[in-house]
């Protein structure tokens, strides 16, 4: 099978992609988790005015899981939105070639887009979430 300048360069991104991230957790591992919320966000100081500011989040913990949270649903709204379009234009290409390219090109970039979203949520979740004590919130 041979395989397309395309298809090569898609291997290489996957595997520098794999290996940074290899690399990162790796080093995550050996170096730790620096506990900087305490430095940003005292609890203890005001927790109505942090609460209100926040939406009841009271440490930056879980307020930086929330944003990024939120910022990650968006670029998979944006992803499947992408997916929809390539389709649209694969299904209405009629065989033009530059057409069809382009609608794969799309599809395969937002399935891989998708594929980093959910990495990135689960590591998110996972680093963020199980960093330590922190998670309470302020009623």
């Amino acid at each position: 099978m041979k395989m397309t300048s395309f298809s090569r360069e898609l291997a290489k991104d996957v595997l520098i992609f794999g290996g940074v991230l290899t690399a990162l957790v790796v080093l995550w591992n050996f170096v730790g988790v620096p506990d900087v919320s305490a430095a940003l966000i005292d609890t203890t100081d005001n927790p109505e005015n942090i609460a209100g500011a926040t939406g009841g989040e009271g440490s930056f913990r879980t307020l930086a899981r929330t944003i990024i949270n939120w910022f990650l649903g968006f670029l998979g709204f944006v992803a499947v939105a992408m997916i929809i379009y390539g389709g649209f234009l694969y299904v209405t290409s009629a065989g033009n070639e530059d057409s069809t390219g382009k609608a794969k090109k799309i599809l395969i970039y937002a399935i891989v887009g998708i594929i980093i979203i959910l990495l990135s949520f689960a590591i998110v979740n996972t680093v963020i979430g199980g960093a330590g004590t922190g998670d309470e919130t302020v009623t």
